[in-house]
């Protein structure tokens, strides 16, 4: 069943599972006759042979009795917000709501958001229970560490008065099945890169190849590890790996394959919009990061990262003392990440130490070699396109010692001349004035 369909079915059946919670519960709050003993003989819907992602979602954890009345109550002000409407009820002898409610009304004077005191209401009768129930809404309970409820509090606010917000991934997988992809912008300054080229299209030194593989089995049975095995007490979250060597050798292109072949996102962080001049600044543009990536499963790219992780200057003023605070809390903020973090440079030495030792693997890409060159000349001309007899690409590949991006553009070069001349032939000439082009930016002769 498609996904989308199937969370709606299992969603109705929570709501409806919800509303017997609040009937039952309010019957005992007024104490009317046929109060049933408690809330908790009320059962969920059973979810075991479900499909859906909310389904999926309930076992993963699996969340008990309070933590699923707790997500009914976050998602009926989404998806059924008349059965709130009860909460809205007043007390006749104050002629105000009542207290002991908790909850928000929307700025329209239309609607009831429900707190962390409503949950507190519907589920708890006494304080003992109430006590109980606060750790659900505390920072170490997976609610808070995963992102999947938020509560936004004011800075003199207690946590009873903040509204049940559901995180913008799990309010996405739990209704439409799709993945939440955050905008790009100041407020998440990473882009979301892609690609659709194959392994094969991608040409590396077999011993940076076989590197690679480590990471695709970390992400593959890195889970089994840390938790099945039980070696999250021994070992670091997350995994880190430092990519370099000369530009245009496949460090991009390698974590987009990474992505596209293990199925998870990589999101490229713009530096522009993480550096900032301004003290403590870079480190909240960067935590935004952090913070949405955490238990996600990202692949989190850092292109030129000397710029963010460079070596740390000796302290000879206030600046020197906040810069070498900032590459602390990087520091920090990468060693704690969960999912998995690449780092590019195009020097090993340009990065701190601090840094480099703690990388699970450091993998070098050097130039091409003339074999692995021909391999790109071979595979690189369009296939709509024919060579001109003159053009010998052993030949190109043994004289020119390109990056694999700088014979594509090269190609890209030669390719659109042939266009330009309405023709399906690509010159010799056109190939050498690619080369040219390339070496000129490189500065080196040609």
């Amino acid at each position: 069943m498609d996904a989308l369909l199937a969370n709606a079915r299992d969603l109705e059946n929570e709501m409806d599972w919800l509303a017997l919670l609040l009937d039952a519960r309010f019957k005992r709050f007024f104490r009317q006759d046929d109060a049933p003993a408690t809330l908790r003989a009320i059962a969920p819907p059973d979810l075991h042979d479900s499909e859906s992602p909310f389904a999926g979602f309930v076992r993963h954890y699996p969340l008990s009795f309070d933590e699923r009345a707790v997500l009914a109550l976050t998602l009926a002000a989404q998806l059924r917000p008349q059965l709130l409407d009860i909460f809205l009820l007043k007390n006749q002898k104050f002629d105000r709501r009542f207290t002991e409610f908790g909850g928000r009304i929307t700025a329209q004077d239309s609607g009831f958001v429900p707190t962390v005191e409503t949950a507190l209401f519907l589920l708890s009768e006494h304080f003992a229970e109430r006590f109980a129930l606060l750790e659900l809404f505390g920072p170490g309970h997976f609610f808070s560490r995963h992102h999947v409820l938020r509560f936004a509090t004011g800075p003199d606010e207690a946590l009873v008065h903040a509204p049940l917000c559901l995180g913008e991934d799990y309010a996405a997988m739990f209704t439409t099945g799709q993945a939440h992809q955050p905008a790009f912008g100041s407020n998440f300054p990473a882009r979301l890169i892609e690609t659709q080229l194959e392994w094969t299209d991608l040409v590396l030194n077999p011993g940076t190849r076989t590197q690679i593989e480590e990471i695709e089995t970390w992400i593959g049975h890195g889970s089994t590890l840390m938790q099945d095995w039980g070696m999250a007490a021994k070992l670091r979250p997350g995994y880190r790996s430092l990519f370099y060597g000369p530009p245009g050798t496949g460090k991009t292109m390698t974590a987009c394959l990474l992505g596209r072949t293990t199925g998870r996102p990589v999101y490229k962080i713009d530096l522009s919009l993480v550096i900032s001049k301004y003290i403590g600044e870079t480190e909240k543009n960067l935590a935004r990061v952090f913070d949405q990536a955490e238990h996600r499963g990202w692949i989190l790219f850092f292109d030129e990262a000397d710029a963010l992780f460079g070596k740390r200057s000796e302290t000879r003023s206030a600046h020197d003392r906040y810069a070498n605070q900032e590459t602390a809390f990087l520091l920090q903020r990468l060693e704690a990440f969960d999912g998995v973090a690449i780092l590019a440079s195009n020097l090993r030495d340009n990065l701190d130490e601090a840094f480099t030792r703690r990388f699970e693997s450091v993998i070098y890409f050097p130039m091409p070699k003339s074999d692995e060159r021909l391999r790109l000349w071979r595979q690189g001309f369009p296939s709509h396109a024919r060579l001109e007899d003159g053009i010998d690409l052993e030949k190109l590949a043994r004289e020119h010692e390109l990056s694999g991006s700088s014979i594509m553009n090269a190609i890209r070069f030669a390719s659109l001349q042939a266009l330009r001349e309405d023709s399906d032939t690509i010159t010799l000439d056109a190939v050498h004035q690619g080369i040219r082009k390339e070496y000129v930016k490189e500065r080196k002769g040609g």
